[in-house]
């Protein structure tokens, strides 16, 4: 039985993309993949449709075509699009301070920071000093009065330090305020990235979606995080008072987007981390935005700013969370020497667990995975970087 056949893996590959199909039976057969879904638009036609094995390791129900999963920070690169396209209709200006349409943020030492520096995790605003929980996430307004109080860690500007799951709370305050309709950021993305574009994808998971399906998680132990993930990041992850620990793990930490009884929770935002939906939705909103944005009326001076390199902090692009170097811009990751992936001008987001988004406007590539066997090497996951290797072979 080959390994395709062992892991039930369904869906196609065009002609000349069946070394993707390879590599995905492979992460079943020699990477320990439980269930997981890889998605490749090329030129705007989608050339990787693949899904298969188990979504529920207990019940050991399969991954079908419709299986959603939570993809973590790969979420980020979904949210960030609801700014490009506020960018494009002119609503926003990256270069502009935070404060000209947010004016209750100008306080506490954040007056001068501009709408890049917070997209570039370089406002010192990666974790709360007020205590924070899920009832707090659920009132927009109350989360809006505490993020407005918030004192950077320092001066704005100066360092660079991963807003783990800040950073979508301060994206969608300030989209409520630019927006007409004052939308909060997953119904904006719903109504004008989702809608027209028929995606199954949710930054705000709505009671109708049956808990049939959504993937459930396969976490690493902490023993196989700490033996696993770089030493410094592993021994911050476990200490309370550690940058990482305190915007990743607690106030309120990644663990609110899960439920007990839902398997995820509803009606809840969390646009740097909360993120539902399938590989194939990823692929086709990245691929709208690497070939015109034609279908969100994106403008050329949008993409264009999507695509220059990132800029970095006055320290450089060392990440005080991270404990490396990383590139963000405009609320993506870009390519660098720690995550490499597509061209230079490439932008998207990795999740947590090994999920994975981007755009490629040199390749005009789109591109997904989705597992729901958590990894635990960062940035890069060996089952990704296998995908996008077999991908990578193919253009050439």
């Amino acid at each position: 039985m080959t390994a395709a056949q062992h892991a039930a893996i369904q869906g196609h590959v065009s002609k000349g993309f069946e070394a993707v199909r390879d590599a995905f039976a492979e992460n079943f057969s020699r990477r320990k993949e439980l269930g997981a879904a890889c998605c490749v638009y090329r030129q705007g036609e989608k050339v990787v449709d693949l899904w298969g094995g188990i979504r529920n390791k207990v019940s050991g129900e399969p991954w079908e075509e419709d299986t959603m999963v939570m993809v973590h920070s790969a979420t980020k690169g979904l949210a960030a699009m609801t700014l490009a396209l506020a960018h494009s209709r002119g609503w926003l200006d990256y270069e502009e301070r935070v404060c000209t349409y947010w004016p209750e943020f100008a306080q506490r030492g954040k007056e001068t920071i501009t709408v890049r520096q917070l997209l570039a995790h370089q406002a010192g605003l990666f974790a709360f000093d007020a205590p924070v929980d899920r009832e707090v996430v659920a009132d927009l307004d109350r989360l809006a009065l505490v993020m407005a109080s918030e004192t950077p860690a320092w001066k704005p500007g100066t360092r660079q330090a991963y807003h783990a799951i800040t950073l979508g709370f301060y994206e969608g305050e300030l989209l409520r305020r630019i927006d007409p309709r004052h939308r909060s950021l997953g119904q904006f993305f719903q109504d004008e990235i989702a809608a027209p574009l028929g995606l199954d994808f949710y930054i705000r998971l709505p009671d109708a979606i049956p808990n049939s399906r959504l993937a459930t998680l396969d976490s690493p132990t902490v023993l196989e995080r700490l033996l696993r993930f770089p030493i410094r990041l592993s021994l911050a992850t476990i200490y309370p008072r550690s940058n990482i620990f305190r915007a990743l793990i607690t106030n309120p930490g990644a663990g609110i987007s899960q439920d007990d009884q839902r398997v995820y929770a509803r009606n809840l935002e969390v646009p740097a981390g909360g993120g539902v939906g399938t590989a194939r939705s990823i692929a086709r909103a990245y691929s709208v935005f690497a070939t015109g944005g034609r279908e969100l009326q994106l403008r050329r001076e949008t993409l264009q700013a999507l695509t220059a390199p990132a800029v970095p902090a006055a320290s450089g692009f060392y990440d005080e969370c991270m404990k490396g170097e990383m590139r963000y811009s405009l609320g993506f990751f870009k390519p660098g020497p720690t995550l490499p992936f597509g061209h230079p001008g490439s932008f998207g987001a990795p999740g947590a667990g090994g999920s994975f988004g981007f755009a490629d406007p040199q390749a005009a590539i789109g591109y997904a995975y989705v597992t729901n066997r958590m990894g635990t090497t960062m940035p890069l996951d060996p089952r990704d970087v296998a995908l996008r290797t077999a991908m990578t072979l193919i253009e050439t």
